[in-house]
């Protein structure tokens, strides 16, 4: 299998990267709020929600590869919205893939996901909840809810929601296993997302920044700090791309192994590039002017979705041992 990256999916990546840094700059993250239906419409515009919708279906028909390149943009952008969600929607609720829907959702495939914290509640369209038995949809406006005062993420709003209806059940069990494995393996290329900007973010700052008369990046402990990232980017990009690979081509692994090593390392890389990057810029680094806290807020916005870290450092483990026996 090539794992390189092809003149077409570069392009692909290309495209989505402008449109992200034109929409979505840096220096305007703290002006930011709710969620713009004609930007989501532009997004899907992109494809960002069709991409693996078949032809004949009126998608891109591609394949996990090159969504994992392109939820890698919208990380280290920071795009804000249910993402994730409309995308998998995309196959199951008519509107999603273009954009004319937003669709949230919730993971209930544990027992004692608690609490009921919806995110994106006021803009959303219906709601898709993850059960064993299957794949329910609800609608936003019947659920009793209140707004959480002060949320970690910002660019995220969150909403509790004192009870969960039953909802219309319009997919099986199958395919909420298969949706909780492709949105796990997106999450995974957003946190590479985050740790590849965020890499970008330190290293520029150490250039520009000047102590004692020389560039702060010329210190050691410094170009420790800018190492030390750099290998943790490429780990979770090498995680993030094989899981989006061994998805389209489950003969070559275990899809579910691969997703768990990209939540795992690039997890990791994520929150370690971000606090490291909050470190290289020093006090500037907490201001909200800077966007290096934004990359850590939704870096733990992100580890929870689709199973926590635990939760795939557990499945990870069981594994192993499974494989080397008795």
């Amino acid at each position: 299998m090539d794992f390189r990256v092809d003149e077409d999916q570069e392009a692909l990546r290309a495209g989505i990267r402008s449109f992200c840094e034109g929409r979505v700059p840096l220096d305007e993250l703290g002006r930011l709020s709710g969620l713009d239906r004609a930007f989501w419409r532009d997004l899907a515009e992109m494809g960002v929600f069709q991409l693996r919708l078949p032809e004949a279906r009126g998608g891109l028909g591609l394949g996990m590869s090159e969504a994992v390149l392109v939820f890698a943009e919208l990380g280290r952008r920071l795009v804000p919205g249910p993402l994730v969600w409309s995308h998998l929607a995309a196959e199951l609720i008519p509107g999603a893939a273009a954009g004319e829907q937003v669709i949230g959702g919730l993971d209930r495939m544990l027992p004692g996901s608690e609490p009921l914290l919806i995110e994106h509640l006021e803009q959303l369209d219906a709601l898709l909840v993850l059960r064993p038995d299957g794949v329910h949809r609800l609608d936003p406006r019947k659920l009793r809810a209140r707004a959480v005062a002060t949320p970690l993420d910002p660019l995220t709003p969150l909403h509790e929601a004192s009870e969960l209806p039953e909802g219309e059940r319009i997919a099986g069990p199958e395919a909420a296993l298969r949706l909780r494995l492709t949105g796990g393996a997106l999450v995974a290329a957003q946190l590479f997302g985050i740790a590849e900007a965020t890499q970008e973010l330190a290293t520029a700052y150490a250039k520009g920044r000047e102590q004692f008369g020389r560039s702060i990046g010329s210190f050691q402990a410094v170009k420790h700090l800018l190492s030390d990232m750099f290998v943790r980017q490429e780990l979770a990009r090498a995680a993030a791309y094989a899981a989006g690979a061994t998805l389209d081509h489950p003969e070559v692994g275990d899809p579910a192994r691969a997703v768990s090593s990209a939540r795992v390392v690039a997890g990791d890389a994520a929150l370690a590039n971000s606090r490291a990057c909050i470190q290289v810029h020093g006090g500037m680094g907490y201001t909200w002017e800077m966007p290096c806290h934004y990359y850590l807020k939704r870096t733990w916005v992100l580890a929870s979705s689709f199973g926590n870290g635990e939760e795939h450092c557990e499945r990870l483990a069981q594994q192993v041992a499974a494989g080397l026996g008795p």
